[in-house]
C-alpha cells in the first residue's frame, strides 16, 4: 500500500503540534527559572522539522520504507512530488501509475539526485546523477525558466512520453510539461531526457561538479536506456527545487494548501 498523502499531511500536523508544545514549555521553564534566561535556546517552527519518532513509528511510509533520505532526498520533495501525483492519478492522467520520478535540484550536481520509485513495489529503480541547465546555475541549480533559448531548466511536473532517436544525443525520451507557465513550453524546447558524457561520475571528478545541459535532465549514456524504458509512456516526472514562486503558484499543488 502507498503511503497515504492524509496520512503524510496529518504527521506533519502532529509535528507541528509538538513543536508548539517543546516551545511552550521551553518558554514556561524560561520564564520560572533565571538559568534557562540565560541559553539562547532557537526553537524551529518549520512544518518540515521531523523527530526521528514521526519517520520510524509508520511502516507504511513509503519515504521511510526506502531509506530516501539515506539516499539525500529530502522530505519536502517527496511530499509535493507526492501531492501532485495524487492530484494527477485521481484526475486519471497518469497511464502509468506505477512509477514516480523525482529530481531533487536542491542537491549538488555531484550527488545522485535523480530517483525513480515503484510505488507498487516500493522499490527504488534507479538513483543517479541528472544535469541541470547551463544557465540554471554551476554546481548548483538556483534559476530556472520557462523560456526558449534560455538554457534554463524547467521546475514541475512532467509526462513521460515515447522515446526518440535523435542525431545529436541519440537515444532519448520526449517530456510533456504540465505546467502552465512554469514548464509548458517544454517541447517547443525540445527539453528531453537523454544521455551525455558530461552527467557521469567520470565528468564530476574530472571538474568538480557534473556538466550542463541546454535545459534537458540528461544522465549518463550507460543507464539512459534503463531508465527511460522504466518510466516512458504515461508515467509522472517531477523537478523540484525550494523556489517560493512556483511552490506559491502551482496548480498541481494548490489542492494541498501549497499556495494558500
Amino acid at each position: 500500500m502507498v503511503f497515504s498523502l492524509k496520512e503524510m499531511k496529518k504527521n506533519i500536523l502532529k509535528t507541528q503540534y509538538i513543536l508548539f508544545m517543546q516551545k511552550y514549555i521551553f518558554y514556561l521553564l524560561l520564564f520560572f527559572s533565571p538559568v534557562f534566561s540565560l541559553i539562547g535556546r532557537e526553537v524551529s517552527t518549520s512544518p518540515f522539522v521531523f523527530e526521528e519518532i514521526e519517520i520510524e513509528e509508520k511502516e507504511a511510509d513509503l519515504f521511510s520504507i526506502l531509506n530516501l533520505s539515506d539516499h539525500g532526498l529530502s522530505f519536502e520533495a517527496f511530499y509535493y512530488a507526492m501531492s501532485g501525483y495524487e492530484k494527477l492519478h485521481a484526475e486519471g492522467k497518469l497511464e502509468n501509475p506505477d512509477l514516480l520520478t523525482i529530481i531533487d535540484f536542491s542537491q549538488s550536481s555531484k550527488n545522485k539526485r535523480l530517483y525513480v520509485l515503484d510505488l507498487k513495489e516500493q522499490k527504488l529503480l534507479h538513483h543517479t546523477w541528472v544535469s541541470h541547465g547551463r544557465n540554471t546555475g554551476d554546481e548548483f541549480a538556483e534559476n530556472f525558466s520557462n523560456i526558449n533559448g534560455s538554457w534554463k531548466s524547467s521546475l514541475g511536473f512532467y509526462l513521460t512520453k515515447g522515446t526518440n532517436m535523435g542525431a545529436s544525443v541519440g537515444f532519448s525520451m520526449i517530456l510533456e510539461g504540465l505546467e502552465k507557465g512554469f514548464n509548458d513550453n517544454a517541447k517547443m524546447r525540445q527539453i528531453i531526457m537523454h544521455g551525455a558524457d558530461y552527467a557521469t561520475e567520470d565528468f564530476i571528478k574530472r571538474t568538480g561538479r557534473l556538466g550542463r545541459s541546454f535545459g534537458c535532465p540528461a544522465v549518463s549514456p550507460e543507464i539512459i536506456k534503463p531508465i527511460v524504458n522504466s518510466i516512458r509512456d504515461g508515467s509522472l516526472m517531477f523537478i523540484y527545487y525550494p523556489d517560493d514562486h512556483y511552490l506559491s503558484n502551482s496548480d498541481l499543488l494548490s489542492d494541498f494548501g501549497m499556495n494558500s
